[in-house]
């Protein structure tokens, strides 16, 4: 009799468990939609939509062990630790956890993560993924029939350090302030490699943070446009973000200012963005050299 009821209590204990692993959470998603009186502008426009949690992926885009630029790198560490605890977060809720830092998954050739998206069974997409290899990758270049050229001149690549630094490869891995669960996350920085472990997981929706939102998180072949082009629910995590914009440039605003517009721009033309509020229920992310109150 005590065995049944001790096996009963580990059935009922799993069957919670599992409720709240696979329980939907619900947030508010920001896009910019055009006035109807304001001569072509654009107001930003809240609406609340719930997920569930197992139809749910986190995409991390670039956030690399380093970069050439320094104040990008710094910015990158900064960053990190909260949203290490933010993917352990996301964890507990029971979302796929998918780390993307481009150029390096070799690095992580023998571990469980990579293998896990390696061997993922492979799907087909709707649409074909992008070909394209001008960056030594494959890339999703802007579609001009859906979006404009960007708010901010990034054709300096966005350095906003006040000495010149050679652009270089100076990535080796991720960050390793951002732990990768070999149990449940996997790695990969491909597009096919994604579709793939979503179709296995069900799942249709994707949230996108890391860097850079000009470069690499709209432009990777598991970022924003892709990510759209084959037809999940997309949003971006604004407050996870950084972009390489050098304030010398065009429009001439803060680095900050300059971030907030391309997610204008993301919200105008791509996808919502949300805040990590919407997993821990706490203040958003906020850089501490952002002077803006």
């Amino acid at each position: 009799m005590k065995t049944i009821r001790l096996a009963l209590a580990a059935l009922a204990t799993f069957f919670v468990a599992d409720m709240a692993h696979s329980a939907p959470f619900t947030f508010k998603a920001r896009t910019q939609s055009l006035s109807a009186t304001g001569g072509g502008k654009y107001k930003p426009v809240e609406t609340k939509v719930t997920w569930e949690a197992s139809k749910t992926a986190v995409v991390i885009v670039d956030m690399w062990d380093d970069h050439w630029c320094p104040n990008a790198a710094k910015r990158v560490a900064e960053m990190a630790k909260p949203m290490n605890e933010l993917l352990r977060l996301a964890r507990e809720k029971g979302l796929l956890i998918i780390h993307a830092p481009s150029s390096t998954v070799d690095f992580y050739k023998d571990t469980p993560a990579r293998k896990r998206a390696k061997d993922a069974p492979t799907a087909k997409p709707p649409v074909s993924l992008s070909k394209d290899v001008r960056w030594g990758t494959n890339w999703c270049w802007p579609n001009k029939s859906r979006e404009p050229d960007l708010p901010i001149d990034d054709t300096d690549m966005g350095c906003d350090c006040e000495e010149e630094y050679p652009i270089r490869e100076a990535w080796t891995r991720q960050i390793d302030l951002i732990e990768i669960d070999a149990e449940r996350d996997a790695i990969t920085d491909n597009g096919q490699e994604a579709y793939n472990l979503l179709a296995q997981h069900g799942i249709d929706n994707v949230i996108l943070m890391g860097v850079h939102l000009n470069m690499c998180v709209l432009g990777r072949p598991v970022g924003i446009r892709q990510m759209v082009t084959v037809g999940k629910n997309v949003v971006l995590m604004r407050d996870m973000t950084d972009t390489m914009y050098n304030p010398k440039k065009r429009p001439f605003v803060s680095h900050f200012a300059g971030t907030d517009l391309v997610v204008q721009h993301v919200e105008k033309f791509w996808c919502p963005s949300i805040t990590s509020t919407a997993l821990t229920g706490k203040a958003p992310f906020r850089f501490k050299s952002d002077p803006r109150k």
